[in-house]
């Protein structure tokens, strides 16, 4: 979501664990776990270096990301952790997370680990998974620079009107108007090659699409619901790409 904090609003120490249940907590752990599980089932072995290296930064960059959360918008974690129960959360943005944010990724996974025990994919030259790594760096980069500025960056399309919702402009915001996405994206297409599966490019690619699908329909939620989005649109006229959409 593409929103900033009024002084009034600022996060509170105390609100970080105000919504984080026991069911939040063992669904973050089930999501965490399931990179390696996929792969590693999938490959039917544990002799997989490139996975390892993925997994481990997986593991790094995501508890970085909560730390800094917890750091400058502590309210936030419980925010992400209520996603499930959240009420007013758009119906159509529900399946989409499922199929582009859960189910997407598992099917690259178990992919690319198939494609790694029956080597479907040849091997792919050392500059290019370097250069993939290097593509994945920078998009979870970019995901958490979003998160870090944007103290209302829910895991679900919803007007947060409970939490003083209103509309970003700094950090990566200033660039493109849903900077988290094309992040996500530039990591999306390059964990294929890292993993030296080009099959693992089709389910991303039905990620990709239903990902750019879903900047469309928060854009135009955003829009038509949220104070002074319209008037930042005017400002920053790009969604994803800037000089193309």
């Amino acid at each position: 979501m593409n929103t900033n904090p009024t002084p009034e609003n600022k996060s509170q120490p105390d609100a970080a664990t105000a919504g984080i249940g026991l069911k939040a907590i063992l669904r973050f752990i089930i999501y965490i776990f399931l990179m390696p599980l996929a792969l590693f089932l999938s490959a039917g072995t544990l002799d997989w270096v490139n996975a390892w290296i993925l997994f481990g930064f997986t593991i790094i960059t995501t508890l970085a990301s909560r730390l800094i959360v917890l750091r400058v918008h502590p309210d936030l974690l419980g925010e992400r952790a209520r996603y499930a129960e959240a009420e007013d959360a758009k119906g159509w943005d529900r399946l989409i997370v499922a199929v582009a944010a859960i189910y997407g990724p598992l099917v690259v996974w178990i992919v690319a680990g198939l494609d790694w025990r029956f080597g479907w994919t040849s091997p792919m030259p050392l500059s290019w998974q370097i250069a993939a790594m290097v593509v994945i760096l920078l998009g979870y980069g970019v995901g958490i620079w979003a998160m870090a500025v944007n103290r209302f960056f829910s895991a679900v399309v919803r007007i947060q009107t409970d939490r003083g919702h209103t509309t970003v402009t700094t950090g990566p915001y200033r660039f493109v108007r849903h900077p988290s996405y094309i992040g996500g994206l530039l990591a999306y297409l390059a964990i294929p090659v890292f993993l030296e599966s080009i099959w693992a490019l089709v389910p991303v690619s039905i990620s990709v699409i239903l990902t750019i699908v879903r900047t469309a329909l928060e854009d135009r939620t955003l829009l038509a619901e949220l104070e002074g989005y319209r008037d930042y649109a005017q400002r920053v006229r790009y969604r994803l790409i800037p000089g193309i959409w």
